[in-house]
């Protein structure tokens, strides 16, 4: 966020075009979240550590923004099945705030 870049491995190192831009996607969403666009507390905060629950509404905003992204771009199949995988990863935290996911939701789409 600091110096307001992009990072992704190149194309050559996934195994499917497809996978490649969900990740491009991914952290496409997370650049919305800079101070100078969206200015999402999981961007912008300092200090945020693995597991926090801003870090973890960030990585859940990132990966439905990113689901939503491959939908418009029409790549499908595995790709949605990593991003659904991805999201269960947070059960934890979803469980804990029942509005994250309608809130993380909302925030994908503007993201999008």
């Amino acid at each position: 966020p600091v110096i307001d870049k992009i990072n992704c491995p190149p194309l050559k190192d996934f195994k499917v075009p497809a996978e490649y831009y969900s990740t491009l996607f991914h952290e496409m969403v997370h650049s919305t979240g800079h101070k100078s666009r969206l200015a999402r507390p999981g961007i912008t905060s300092h200090n945020v550590a693995f597991g926090d629950p801003v870090y973890s509404k960030e990585e859940l905003i990132a990966e439905m923004g990113a689901a939503m992204l491959c939908g418009v771009a029409g790549i499908f199949n595995h790709t949605i099945e990593n991003s659904a995988s991805y999201i269960a990863s947070w059960m934890k935290a979803i469980k804990k705030d029942h509005k994250l996911v309608l809130q993380a939701s909302a925030q994908a789409q503007k993201a999008a």
